[in-house]
């Protein structure tokens, strides 16, 4: 038989298996999965609504809890629709294009989400170790231009990712064990060298990852510095307080993400199933617990909006009553 028969440049279509070893529970592990992404979508649209109609909340910091509710959305609707559909109506093709552009896509708000926490942590950082000059810093501008710089980032760095897998040849298995196209996963159907891939994979990791969690532990480090170099005490729980919900969300963000990838990694004793189950809560979690986390410690936030909610909910329930 021909090499020509075996291999091809691009396959027209992939078949996303869910998860694998799993497949006849996928209807019951479509409930929890369900319940946490509209949870999350909730959560973070009530955010970035309540943010946008207060302008006493247009400050930076809540630009930056708005950027990353964006992300938390991003993550949401790259990976979750596909997965239900997976789920409850077997719908496992998704063409080359498609897969390319849910990687692209998925990688990138990633990329960002963990850009964004890196400004977080240095806007907490300018908060309580520069206090007085807070505000000529950080201003709304600054942040913006952060933000952009970490959109770019995310760009640069992930575009190539796509790009690698159209230059090797698919054999004709073109099943992947997962419930979404992730980049190796889908290097590893290919019949060509995948080195590559693989090391710019890791380099991404690295450089961005590692970097990223090098500058909010730097960050941190410094705020925990000077507040204990502060001499009233009872100062110390406050100043700690205003960064209490920021590492919450850190480490909801990064224990998932850094388990998910290790896991894959190194965890080769570890059923496919439960690689599957880690990657995806790593895309249900911190989406859904980041705005239940900031509603709840940032006062000024939950205040706004237990106002919009009574807004909301107390015609509701008026109506109901007279019906």
């Amino acid at each position: 038989m021909s090499n020509s028969n075996l291999t091809f440049q691009g396959p027209s279509s992939f078949i996303l298996m869910g998860i694998p070893g799993l497949e006849a529970a996928h209807i019951w592990i479509s409930i929890p999965f369900s319940i946490f992404c509209i949870i999350g979508l909730l959560g973070n649209f009530t955010l970035l609504f309540v943010v946008s109609k207060e302008q006493t909340l247009h400050k930076p910091m809540y630009v930056l809890i708005c950027t990353l509710a964006i992300t938390d959305i991003g993550m949401s609707i790259s990976v979750m629709p596909k997965v239900l559909c997976i789920f409850w109506f077997n719908l496992k093709d998704i063409t080359m294009d498609g897969c390319l552009t849910q990687m692209f896509f998925l990688h990138t708000v990633t990329v960002m989400h963990s850009g964004t926490l890196v400004t977080m942590a240095f806007d907490r950082y300018v908060a309580i170790c520069e206090p007085l000059r807070y505000t000529t810093i950080l201003t709304n501008a600054l942040i913006f231009k952060l933000v952009l710089v970490g959109l770019i980032r995310a760009v640069l760095f992930v575009l190539p990712l796509p790009l690698l897998l159209t230059r090797l040849p698919f054999c004709a298995n073109r099943i992947i064990p997962n419930t979404f196209c992730d980049h190796i996963a889908v290097a590893k159907l290919s019949c060509g060298d995948i080195t590559i891939n693989s090391m710019y994979a890791l380099v991404i990791v690295s450089l961005v990852i590692g970097l990223d969690l090098m500058l909010i532990s730097l960050s941190y480090g410094l705020i925990l510095r000077a507040v204990l170099r502060m001499f009233s005490k009872k100062t110390h729980p406050k100043a700690l307080n205003t960064c209490t919900a920021h590492i919450c969300v850190m480490l909801t963000s990064y224990t998932p993400f850094l388990f998910s990838t290790l896991t894959h990694r190194f965890g080769h004793d570890i059923a496919p199933h439960v690689h599957i189950i880690l990657a995806n809560i790593y895309f249900l979690i911190p989406p859904m617990l980041n705005p239940v986390i900031y509603g709840v410690k940032t006062k000024e936030l939950r205040e706004k909006v237990g106002k919009y909610s009574c807004q909301i909910l107390l015609p509701v329930a008026t109506n109901w009553k007279h019906a």
